[in-house]
């Protein structure tokens, strides 16, 4: 049998008996009740509640061995490249590298179990976007751009990107734009961190691996000089984003009230 497919069914069979891979209680603590119109606290924080889903205490050891494995991954193939990289070419790269080292059966269950639970148990109601952990981004579909360090779709995002250059000028930057599986997987187990092992509040700032638009099309931009900023609620408060807000063509993936079960995003654009 295929290691991947034997992976995902001894993966399916343990959510389905709700044990983890090492024979642990299932790494998630409780189901979360889907509440995706949550009062934000003066942080512009969606609150901790009794029903979030939360990585076991028993788990975090191997979910903290898989963070800093993608993040060697990440250094080793530079910022850019890891936006493109899908999860086998991410299992090859820490196979041939000593300093990222391959990653272990009880990491790639970890993995499977992520990917394959029904981002509804965290709250979070948008679709599926990758239906296979191995899904990949095609190089030859993606164009880098100057100046950002990251990739667009060629076609209706790369189009709708400049045209928006174009009318509102050199102050708006791409900040975000193509996510492969490997950077999707990393950008949520950090925020999975950050949390305290809460996932719901994680899916609440950011779409679990397989949910992301931006594997498909959308991308984030911002107000020149604003940095970090712009990837908080304060976005909204700058000209750049007034000026896009006033462009009849733009559509948000995230407004206020958005029923997804995800914070207000005043930089995702939506393009499919």
């Amino acid at each position: 049998m295929d290691r991947r497919v034997f992976l995902k069914t001894c993966a399916l069979f343990l959510l389905a008996k709700g044990v983890s891979a090492n024979g642990n209680i299932r790494f998630l603590e409780a189901p979360a009740k889907a509440s995706p119109n949550v009062e934000l606290d003066a942080n512009h924080q969606r609150p901790t509640a009794s029903g979030d889903v939360r990585l076991l205490d028993a788990d975090k050891p191997i979910f903290q061995s898989v963070l800093s494995r993608f993040s060697r991954i990440q250094a080793t193939v530079g910022y850019g490249n890891f936006c493109l990289l899908g999860f086998d070419e991410s299992l090859k790269i820490a196979r041939s590298y000593p300093r990222v080292g391959r990653f272990t059966q009880r990491e790639l269950a970890f993995l499977e179990k992520v990917f394959h639970t029904d981002a509804r148990t965290y709250g979070f109601l948008g679709n599926k976007t990758f239906n296979k952990l191995t899904d990949t981004v095609a190089a030859s579909t993606a164009k880098k751009i100057p100046g950002t360090g990251n990739y667009l779709f060629k076609g209706r995002s790369q189009t709708l990107y400049q045209r928006i250059k174009k009318d509102i000028g050199d102050q708006v930057v791409l900040t975000a734009g193509i996510r492969g599986m490997a950077k999707q997987i990393y950008l949520f187990l950090g925020k999975v961190s950050r949390t305290d092992g809460n996932l719901s509040l994680a899916a609440h700032a950011l779409a679990p691996p397989g949910y992301s638009y931006h594997g498909v099309g959308d991308f984030d931009v911002g107000q020149v000089g604003f940095g970090v900023a712009n990837f908080t609620e304060r976005f909204s408060q700058t000209r750049v984003y007034q000026k896009i807000s006033q462009l009849d063509y733009i559509v948000f993936r995230y407004p206020r009230r958005n029923g997804v079960g995800v914070q207000f995003e005043p930089w995702h654009i939506q393009v499919v």
